[in-house]
């Protein structure tokens, strides 16, 4: 039997006593302030405190650097060159030098994270303690032992506040911005700033010698050694959850060498128990 026509639903009643869609059916929206600034948010208790000790550790062993004598890495030589024209300390001038840096990032629109905050306030101040606490040796091979020890211990510092994936230091994503604004390979844009900075440091007086060297050569393939060790892994952008300001080029740009050790920029990184598919990374500088 035929249902008469007063008592069917029409399509606007239908429509209007249907349920409103889920939550989670809805477009989903901006994230919120701490998912932009940290990425993803979980295992920020082990994230947080490596990233600040891995920046600890990384102006520790820049102030062993400038103990021992034998030169610098590029950066360094020019904020010593700075400080013996200008005055201030080392590490005064890693800092506003990093502040200044992190202000070019502005028109190149690059997000900046904890991570590159925590870079500029924390590695100036960590190298002007360790300066102050530890004398300058005497013996040539105390001095060699200094340094050599101070170059892993950079290493093993680049590990561990890259891989709390926090965001990039200054001038890591100076390099990944102009990248991006050039279409340049990092390797070429690391290298001609690198150059710029360190014969202007050299003309300024700061220290080139054979620590300057050792550092080029060593320190790619080390923090590529200490990397897979260090990485905390997070969720990857199409994997849920954004993996946040540290993902991306700016990690490629940290541990790109110039010289670039046998078997390639990545080779090696799968290896570790905290690779992932966003730790595919090739240079270092403290950012």
């Amino acid at each position: 039997m035929a249902t008469p026509a007063s008592t069917r639903p029409s399509p606007s009643t239908a429509s209007s006593a249907a349920p409103p869609l889920a939550p989670s059916a809805a477009a989903p929206g901006r994230p919120g302030l701490a998912v932009r600034v940290l990425g993803d948010t979980r295992a920020l208790g082990r994230r947080v405190p490596q990233l600040f000790a891995g920046l600890a550790l990384y102006g520790a062993s820049m102030g062993l650097m400038l103990r021992s004598g034998l030169g610098l890495d590029p950066w360094d030589v020019f904020h010593q060159g700075l400080q013996g024209t200008f005055g201030l300390s080392v590490g005064a001038w890693v800092t506003i030098c990093g502040a200044l840096v992190l202000l070019l990032w502005i028109p190149m629109r690059q997000r900046p994270g904890l991570g590159t905050v925590a870079n500029v306030l924390v590695i100036g101040a960590a190298m002007d303690a360790t300066v102050r606490l530890v004398d300058a040796p005497g013996p040539l091979p105390a001095r060699i032992a200094l340094m050599v020890g101070a170059i892993v211990l950079n290493g093993l510092a680049t590990g561990l506040y890259i891989g709390a994936r926090l965001g990039p230091g200054p001038r890591d994503g100076l390099m990944t911005g102009l990248h991006r604004r050039t279409g340049r390979s990092l390797r070429l844009i690391r290298t001609g700033i690198e150059l710029t900075v360190l014969t202007a440091g050299f003309l300024l007086g700061g220290t080139v010698g054979v620590g300057t060297v050792a550092y080029a050569l060593a320190i790619g393939p080390l923090a590529q050694f200490f990397l897979p060790w260090c990485t905390v892994p997070v969720a990857e952008p199409g994997a849920g959850r954004a993996a946040g300001p540290a993902a991306g080029p700016a990690v490629e740009a940290v541990v790109e060498p110039v010289v670039e050790p046998v078997g390639g920029p990545a080779a090696g990184l799968a290896a570790g128990p905290a690779a992932g598919p966003g730790t595919a990374v090739a240079d270092s500088r403290n950012g």
